[in-house]
């Protein structure tokens, strides 16, 4: 039996970028950090003494006897690369609900993947495993999402991810000292709106719009540049909070669908709270808020936003690890 943990992300700009329609063009950019809030795969080996060959445990439960009749997508694809021909069960569970902004389907494609490549004794490394992982969900399952949350996933700690036109991806650790790091950890805070949302429909209008939204997309790439610059020398880190707002001001243009009246009000009264800035995360329409503020103004910010779900945080540096392996005995 083998669990693998892996964790959810926070990206901060150039989201959108990371789009085969963008980056074929001209290089992508995103700088994102990994967060120790967790997905965890479960994969056990079974023996033969079982009426059906597969069993996957996830918001509802399959007992199949063929991986064609496997309903989980990501599952489905998965056994499929890996020639899963044997009893196994998988069970997956998390700390964040699904479909929230923070990346949960890629970390589960990852988190599978490396559960299933050490249950075959197979070594993968982190590239291969966000590579194949967003394989899975961008060219088989056809799913309108970036390649950006596989990466995160998989590599954690913060890092700039470069996509470039062939399809590989550059990734650069973010240096900067460790009192930096927490100062800009300090100044986060994190929100659920309780609005689930299908980020693949919400992107797919934006994908729609791409001619359009260029202008919009580069600006926000350059930002990755700006951020990496302030973090790395340790200066003016309250104008991450102002490339935050720039940031979703721009991605605000990107689809209607981004964002609503409700969220609006959320945002405003934390600005008016004391906030500096902040974004909805990942494709918009629901999700978590993410807010940048001075950490004296913190508690007048939680009381703007007394309505939603204040969700501490801090960040996470290893991504997606094996968690405890048990050798089949025979």
């Amino acid at each position: 039996m083998i669990i693998s943990r892996t964790p959810y992300r926070i990206s901060f700009c150039g989201g959108g970028t990371d789009f085969a329609s963008f980056y074929t063009q001209e290089p992508g950019y995103v700088l994102s950090t990994s967060i120790d809030k967790y997905l965890y795969v479960i994969a056990r080996r079974q023996i033969g003494l079982v009426e059906y060959k597969y069993r996957i445990n996830y918001s509802t439960v399959e007992f199949c006897k063929e991986i064609d009749e496997i309903q989980h997508p990501i599952v489905r694809e998965a056994f499929k690369i890996y020639n899963i021909d044997f009893p196994i069960e998988i069970t997956t569970f998390a700390d964040i609900p699904a479909s929230t902004g923070l990346g949960s389907s890629s970390a589960f494609a990852v988190g599978l993947l490396h559960a299933l490549s050490g249950i075959l004794g197979i070594y993968k490394t982190k590239y291969e495993l966000a590579q194949q992982a967003a394989h899975i969900e961008i060219e088989i399952l056809g799913r309108t999402i970036g390649k950006q949350d596989h990466f995160a996933s998989s590599y954690g700690d913060i890092n700039t991810f470069c996509f470039e036109s062939n399809g590989d991806v550059r990734v650069s650790p973010v240096f900067c000292r460790p009192e930096v790091l927490k100062s800009f950890s300090d100044h986060l805070m994190l929100f659920y709106t309780g609005i689930k949302r299908n980020a693949s429909e919400v992107l797919k209008t934006q994908e729609e719009k791409k001619s359009i939204n260029i202008d919009h997309l580069r600006l926000m790439k350059l930002q990755v540049s700006s951020l990496r610059d302030i973090l790395s020398q340790g200066i003016n880190l309250s104008k991450i909070g102002e490339i935050l707002h720039e940031g979703w001001i721009l991605k605000k243009k990107l689809s209607e669908f981004v964002t609503n009246e409700k969220i609006e009000e959320w945002y405003l009264n934390a600005m008016n709270a004391g906030a500096i800035g902040g974004k909805l995360l990942g494709a918009g329409g629901g999700g978590f808020l993410l807010i940048y503020g001075e950490p004296q103004n913190h508690s007048q910010i939680k009381k703007a936003l007394a309505e939603l779900f204040y969700v501490p945080f801090r960040f996470e540096t290893i991504g997606s690890r094996i968690d405890y392996f048990s050798r089949p005995s025979y």
